[in-house]
């Protein structure tokens, strides 16, 4: 029998991560603090992870009008998940359902050198689905995602390194996030309008994804109908405690954007567009690592990495002085009273928290704290600035 005592839907809530309200709507979670804090180290964690492998950042809007997707192919292949239009003075506006399209706008904002591919271009933006009711789940079925999203525009022979980078990244981060994929899948075209028809665009793209899982040695699955409208992908696949299956990162190999927004470099040469995502949606992502974790986070992803514990009130001014040191140093501390308990009691409550900072009368004297782990074993007198150090991610 499955367990499902980490199911996110009920330990996201108790460990205040989200919530939902119904009068904001289904599908549309509301970050607590604690999930704020999370989320904020994946974004962290993630924007220098890109930024150190060639990423350049950019922000986009999340509406576009009608004809800028009826451009890159939504409208006709994707307008039942997109939300319907708004008429604005005459004007269409859509929330967007892919970052893509901006992304290939900022591409062409200015003309591009041959020396200036690969260009990767990264955002953690937000798109929108219009899912039905009755598919909506805590954070892993959403109307509102922040995606975190790439694109690499490159020439024809750069595709496969690119390719093969990303899937370095999605791979780095997934074991800095402690996530272990269930199965990679190739997914590919299906029948039918939901697809781009272009049989020979389709094959070339295919080509490159082979290429490159074969020179990696990667074992995958293939599945038909699973592919996005306008290309095949590399779909790394997660399950969760029930055994459910989804997808979390990406890769993509895309000629028809290119072509539909007339994208070129020097000489008028067609770029390549390699969709991306290293950690996919970061509602989905958060859902898999509460059921991964059980709530009990890695120290850099924690809400609250320290707990600062005086012994008594006597202690409550050193304490204090302590709670500072841990913020200067960039720790994500609390700092809870005497008056809320005895010291096991608080220790108890404050149990996934990586670090318990005791505050005794020889600590307050010396100027020192007595470091408990969350695994309840001893460290002793740590400097919180050591536990900062410890207490980031590695790239």
């Amino acid at each position: 029998m499955n367990d499902h005592r980490n199911d996110h839907r009920r330990l996201g809530r108790e460990l205040g991560i989200f919530d939902t309200d119904p009068l904001i709507g289904s599908g549309l979670p509301c970050w607590l603090p604690a999930g704020a804090a999370v989320r904020k180290a994946i974004e962290d964690y993630v924007y220098e992870l890109e930024r150190r492998n060639g990423y350049q950042h950019v922000n986009s809007p999340v509406l576009g009008k009608r004809e800028l997707y009826e451009r890159s192919g939504h409208w006709a292949h994707y307008a039942e998940d997109m939300f319907p239009p708004m008429n604005v003075g005459g004007e269409e506006f859509v929330l967007r359902p892919s970052l893509c399209p901006h992304h290939a706008l900022i591409y062409r904002s200015r003309g591009r050198s041959r020396r200036e591919l690969p260009l990767r271009l990264a955002e953690l933006g937000g798109m929108y689905r219009s899912e039905l009711s009755g598919v909506l789940g805590g954070l892993t079925r959403v109307r509102a995602i922040q995606l975190n999203d790439g694109h690499v525009f490159c020439a024809p022979e750069q595709a496969a390194a690119e390719v093969s980078a990303s899937l370095d990244l999605i791979e780095a981060a997934h074991a800095q996030l402690g996530i272990r994929a269930a199965r990679y899948r190739l997914s590919l075209r299906g029948d039918g309008a939901k697809f781009v028809d272009d049989p020979a665009m389709w094959a070339r793209s295919e080509a490159v994804l082979r290429e490159v899982l074969k020179e990696r040695g990667r074992d995958y699955d293939e599945e038909r109908g699973e592919g996005a409208f306008y290309g095949p992908k590399i779909d790394i696949q997660i399950t969760d405690p029930a055994g459910r299956e989804s997808t979390l990162s990406t890769v993509q190999v895309d000629y028809f954007q290119p072509e539909r927004f007339d994208l070129s470099y020097a000489g008028g040469e067609r770029p390549v567009m390699v969709h991306r995502s290293v950690v996919g949606g970061i509602e989905r992502l958060v859902a898999h690592l509460i059921e991964v974790h059980g709530g009990a986070f890695p120290a850099w992803l924690a809400p609250v990495q320290a707990v600062v514990l005086p012994l008594s009130d006597t202690e409550q001014p050193a304490a204090e002085s302590v709670l500072r040191r841990c913020l200067a140093a960039g720790l994500r501390a609390e700092l809870v009273a005497a008056g809320r308990g005895s010291l096991g009691a608080r220790i108890r409550a404050h149990r996934l928290v990586p670090y318990q900072l005791v505050v005794g009368p020889r600590e307050a004297a010396a100027g020192g704290v007595a470091v408990r782990r969350r695994d309840g074993s001893q460290a002793g007198d740590v400097p919180v600035e050591q536990l900062a150090a410890a207490s980031r991610p590695l790239y």
